[in-house]
This record gives C-alpha cells, sequence and structure tokens, in this order.
C-alpha cells in the first residue's frame, strides 16, 4: 500500500510540474505576445508621428516658399510700376535735354541718357525675374535666358547657357519657379562671395528627367566646414519639394558646382 501511495504521490508531483510549467509556457507566452503587440503599436504611433511632422515640416516650407514668392511678385511689381515709370520719365526728359544741349554738355547729356536707358533696362529685366507670374509665362528656358542676359550687361560676370534635348513639360507651373529660383540663388551666392570670372548654366532635357548643372570659375569653399546661410538652405528644402536630387560641389581655389535632377513625374 505505501508503495502505491508512493507512486501515486509521484505521478501527481510530476503532473503538478508538468502544469506548474504549461502554466508558466503561457504566461510567457502572453508575456511575449504583449511586448511584441506594445512594440508594433509603438512603432506605428512613431511611425505616423514622425509622417506627420514631416507633413507639417512640408506644409510649413510651402508657406514659407509661398509668401517668399509674394513677397518677390509685390517688389517686381513695384520696380516695373513705379521704379520703371520713373526711369522711363527721366529718361524722356533726358532726351529733351539732348537735343537742347551743345558744346561739351552735349556728350554728357548723352551718356546719362545712355546710362537711363540702361538703368531702366535692368530694372525691367529684373522685375522679370522676381515676378513668378512672369516666370510661369515665359517658361524656365527663357527666364534662365533672361537672367544670363542681365548678368552679361551688368558686365560683373560672364555667363553662359547652354539647353540641350526637348524642351518637356515640368509637373506644374510652381515646379519652374522652385527651379529658377534654386538656379537665382546660385548665381547670387556666386556673385557674393565666388570672385569668379565666368559662370555657366547647362539645362539637359533628357527622356525621363531634367539634368541642371550650374558651375563658376570662382574661389570655392571647404563644404565639410562650411556654415550654411540661409541661401543654401532654401535651395535644398525646394530641391526636397521636388523630389529633385540635390549635389553641390566645391573645393578650395577650385569652383563650385551644382547638379539638380528633377524627375518629370514623381517616383
Amino acid at each position: 500500500m505505501q508503495d502505491g501511495k508512493r507512486v501515486i504521490s509521484t505521478e501527481a508531483e510530476r503532473n503538478l510540474i508538468v502544469y506548474m510549467i504549461i502554466v508558466l509556457l503561457v504566461i510567457c507566452t502572453l508575456v511575449i505576445l504583449f511586448f511584441v503587440v506594445y512594440q508594433k503599436r509603438k512603432n506605428q504611433l512613431l511611425l505616423k508621428n514622425i509622417e506627420q511632422q514631416k507633413q507639417f515640416d512640408e506644409e510649413l516650407i510651402k508657406t514659407q516658399q509661398e509668401i517668399q514668392e509674394e513677397t518677390l511678385k509685390n517688389v517686381g511689381r513695384e520696380l516695373h510700376d513705379n521704379v520703371g515709370q520713373l526711369l522711363a520719365f527721366a529718361t524722356m526728359q533726358m532726351n529733351r535735354v539732348a537735343k537742347t544741349a551743345s558744346g561739351d554738355l552735349k556728350p554728357k547729356v548723352a551718356n546719362a541718357s545712355e546710362a537711363l536707358k540702361e538703368s531702366l533696362a535692368e530694372v525691367r529685366a529684373l522685375s522679370k525675374s522676381l515676378n513668378s507670374d512672369v516666370v510661369q509665362n515665359i517658361g524656365l528656358v527663357a527666364a534662365v535666358n533672361n537672367e544670363v542676359n542681365r548678368l552679361n550687361k551688368s558686365g560683373l560676370i560672364e555667363a553662359m547657357l547652354n539647353v540641350t534635348g526637348e524642351s518637356q513639360k515640368l509637373r506644374n507651373k510652381n515646379d519652374e519657379i522652385f527651379l529658377f529660383r534654386i538656379i537665382q540663388e546660385f548665381i547670387s551666392n556666386t556673385l557674393k562671395y565666388a570672385e569668379a570670372e565666368t559662370l555657366r548654366v547647362l539645362l539637359d532635357y533628357e527622356v525621363n528627367e531634367l539634368k541642371i548643372k550650374i558651375e563658376d570659375d570662382g574661389v570655392g569653399f571647404d563644404i565639410k566646414s562650411a556654415r550654411l546661410g540661409s541661401g543654401m538652405t532654401n535651395m535644398q528644402k525646394r530641391a526636397e519639394l521636388l523630389n529633385t536630387e540635390f549635389n553641390l560641389k566645391s573645393e578650395p581655389d577650385n569652383g563650385t558646382v551644382l547638379t539638380l535632377s528633377y524627375p518629370y513625374r514623381k517616383a
């Protein structure tokens, strides 16, 4: 009888141990499942927050760009309507004076009249480049060509534009403005800091994308140690909004090159 009781007791102990092991396994499984579900839910929330923050940043940048464009548009209109009219009136008056001038005064008046004409042409060209409506109407190639001509007339730098391939229609008109502003910003930085003699712009219309290359032969700079200003940041942000590859290369005493790859359609 005692042996039978011992067998029953041993079997009960085994069953109890097995039961406890099963319970522990179930508890561990539930804990693991809870942890996995919790981490998955946490990651989903993080990704959602990141996506919302990204959308918010993009909307904020778009709003800032729209405000900048509206400001530039207003400045362009003011230049054309007010400053342009004043210069046109001054040019007319100077032409009248030139007709009545004589002796040593005549060449001086003629020079002043010519300077006024050049100033008027410069103001009109500048007003066109600032006004986004004009850029949209004439297109990217014509807008860049006007900018190149304006630079050559200024005598500050020798600028060249080369267009290859067949001109393609971009995704929308705003993309043309953004690309043009990036080119303008590069030109502005070249004039301010590069001490360059020449500047070249290439618009290469390929089958799937528009490649833009802008380069100068200026003093260059060390990109790794350089602090990015607002102009450079705006260039990069505009490129990001356009889903455009942005690649800036520069070395001290070796000029600066910017290449953009704009896809005609979003990937």
